[in-house]
């Protein structure tokens, strides 16, 4: 990479960025705020204020009809103007491609479930799972903390509320695996049509028993969407099931990225570490807020412009594409002290890591409490534990940067 600042180049699919993208992060902020992708026709915001003004932005200004994970191959082809919404009928496609109204009744519809009071709920099941599953890996001495730990952890709370049985939950969590993973050049997603249907058919058999049996809102993921009309007409199995993937894949794949990579953070500050450990039932849900910040694997998100405007002096043109750098701007030096420094106990009082405005995460409140019990309770069975950097695995790619395999050897276990 160039640091010359006039001969400087970004591109996301790069293979340098690809590997690191964190150095190029800060020419960007300090540099090229808002940088433009001519060969995307598509402008980068790097700093925290940008990218929340950005987000902030409603009546579907910006929408996400071409997608929120833009594909290099999509982003080649240039817009000649504003992009329509793909149809509702006669078949229903993903909501999350929809603008206003329709986004928002489909995540109304599913949404009831995951809200604080419905969540809080889940703590004793979630508990529960957490001290088995370290019942299970603590004799061993070494285990994978982001697939064998977190990953089943979260796979098999995502079961319990698409009452899937948790004896599948890591043929479901190897499938979600599958069909998030990056193609051969880190690209984009391999998209395999197989495992997508596999993903598929954990659900939509649930939802077509569920609706043959008569539903009485009690199952809030599956109910709401039954008694959804959509102009006028109900949703088929299918596509509920297909709606429903989201909740499926986006609580099951990115939170034990970040909780693996943040129990290493603590391990490589012993001092944060002790800190944390004097009151984890206050310090541990402060502690997932850094780790949130600092080690989230998701490295940006895009939407396209349906009508002109402007961000941060930049004139935004309809058809033409943004996409703000969430790990950029969770370490903006303007927004954070330290930015680039893991400080367990910082004040933040804002975040970008569940994103913000219509599409912020329908799953914040499941995944902060998951995060918080998963750390109190690894650190209040384990005494002292170290990764295994040479089993480390941290994949080259354009959209998830994060850890997949973080290997931890554990020493004395309490209990």
């Amino acid at each position: 990479m160039s640091t010359s600042v006039d001969e400087f180049v970004y591109d996301p699919f790069g293979k340098e960025e690809m590997r690191n993208p964190l150095p190029f992060y800060e020419i960007l902020r300090e540099h090229h705020p808002v940088y433009y992708l001519e060969n995307y026709d598509t402008f980068v915001l790097s700093r925290f204020q940008d990218a929340w003004d950005f987000l902030d932005i409603a009546d579907n200004v910006f929408v996400t009809n071409e997608g929120s994970v833009f594909m290099r191959a999509d982003l080649l082809k240039h817009n000649n103007g504003a992009t329509a919404d793909p149809p509702t009928a006669p078949f229903l496609g993903t909501h999350l491609a929809y603008g206003a109204p329709v986004y928002e009744q489909i995540r109304q519809a599913h949404s009831k479930g995951l809200r604080p009071g419905a969540v809080r709920k889940l703590e004793p099941f979630i508990r529960d799972l957490v001290r088995d599953r370290l019942d299970r890996l603590l004799p061993r001495g070494r285990f994978d903390l982001v697939h064998e730990f977190g990953g089943i952890i979260s796979v098999s709370t995502i079961c319990h509320l698409f009452h899937i049985p948790l004896e599948q939950a890591s043929e479901l969590l190897d499938t979600i695996n599958a069909v998030t993973a990056t193609d051969e050049e880190g690209h984009g997603f391999a998209r395999d049509p197989d495992m997508q249907k596999k993903m598929l058919g954990f659900i939509r058999p649930l939802v077509t028993e569920r609706r043959a049996q008569g539903h009485d809102g009690s199952w809030n993921l599956v109910d709401g969407m039954l008694d959804l009309r959509l102009d006028g007409r109900e949703l088929s199995d299918l596509e509920i099931a297909a709606n429903l993937t989201c909740v499926l894949v986006g609580g099951t794949e990115t939170l034990p990225k970040v909780i693996g990579h943040g129990l290493w953070e603590l391990a490589r500050h012993p001092d944060q570490l002790a800190d944390v450990r004097a009151d984890l039932e206050v310090n541990a849900a402060a502690a997932v807020e850094e780790m949130l910040r600092y080690c989230g694997p998701a490295q940006w998100f895009g939407r396209t412009a349906r009508v002109e405007t402007e961000i941060a002096g930049q004139v935004i043109r309809p058809g033409q594409r943004v996409i703000y750098l969430t790990q950029s701007a969770n370490r903006d030096p303007r927004e954070f002290r330290n930015a680039d420094t893991f400080i367990w106990n910082r004040d933040i009082p804002r975040t970008l890591a569940f994103g913000r405005g219509q599409h912020f995460c329908v799953g914040i409140h499941l995944a902060r409490l998951e995060a918080k019990v998963i750390v109190q309770e690894f650190l209040s069975r384990v005494g002292e534990y170290q990764i295994d950097t040479t089993g480390a695995v941290r994949s080259p790619s354009s959209f998830q940067w994060g850890y997949s395999h973080l290997p931890v050897e554990v020493g004395a276990v309490n209990g």
